[in-house]
């Protein structure tokens, strides 16, 4: 991690102790990681942080529940419906944030819509690695995810989960409080959608399908513009073009 990223620790109202990273300075924009992911791997990692914070940002970067450096209880109770928007809204008062722009990568964007749906109001979001029937249908996704962490030491090449799994082994997921998580979401509200009146970003790779249409979900939202990069859902987030499209909308 470079020098210039700083690790902070903060209480959620439950008591659960959880982490963010931040580097730079300027106004706040908060990205969320994706699942099994965290903020290293997302946004320090391949550069996108500094590149963001090069353009005049302070770039918060949260390690989600049962993700990275933040906990991971074991106990179902600690993950109720909505618990991801939850963490973001109390992060944003622990922080004393008034005016911020906000986004995230595949359930980091879901969060986001989520969160924004729910009241939060960033300046501009950003929604990378999303599309439209990810968001109707997350529970497909959700059960493909539990599937793959069940079955996750019978596995084999070429099965469709195999990838998870190894990404999965990579990150050194915590599979019992991975699955409470996953258990704690639900499909977006498509009304959740009307809520973003802020310019938003919509960036996917020209090879990830993963989550549906992009450009759907962009044409969903009559403020987003819709970004193409290289890559799939797993290789667009090691592109610079990710960091360098997402500093530029935020300069704009």
């Amino acid at each position: 991690m470079p020098n210039s990223v700083s690790t902070h620790q903060w209480s959620a109202s439950d008591g659960v102790e959880l982490a963010f990273h931040e580097v730079g300075q300027g106004r706040a924009v908060i990205v969320l990681h994706g699942l099994f992911s965290d903020a290293d791997m997302n946004w320090i990692k391949f550069g996108h942080a500094e590149r963001i914070a090069a353009a005049g940002f302070r770039v918060i970067m949260p390690d989600l529940r049962a993700h990275g450096q933040s906990a991971k209880p074991q106990e179902a109770a600690a993950y109720p419906r909505g618990i991801l928007a939850r963490d973001l809204r109390e992060l944003v008062a622990h922080l004393g944030l008034t005016e911020f722009d906000l986004g995230g990568f595949s359930l980091g964007a879901r969060t986001t819509v989520e969160a924004v749906g729910e009241g939060l109001k960033p300046r501009r979001a950003i929604l990378g690695g999303a599309g439209l029937q990810g968001l109707k249908n997350w529970k497909r996704r959700k059960v493909f995810f539990l599937e793959a962490i069940a079955r996750f030491d019978q596995v084999q090449r070429g099965d469709p989960h195999w990838l998870s799994v190894q990404f999965m082994k990579s990150q050194k997921v915590d599979r019992v409080a991975t699955a409470h998580l996953l258990e704690s979401f639900e499909d977006a509200f498509m009304d959740w959608l009307q809520a973003f009146t802020m310019p938003t970003l919509v960036v996917c790779g020209s090879e990830d399908e993963d989550n549906g249409s992009a450009e759907e979900l962009a044409a969903a939202i009559p403020t987003a513009s819709f970004v193409e990069i290289p890559g799939t859902h797993m290789s667009s987030v090691t592109k610079p073009e990710l960091g360098e499209e997402i500093a530029r909308f935020l300069s704009a």
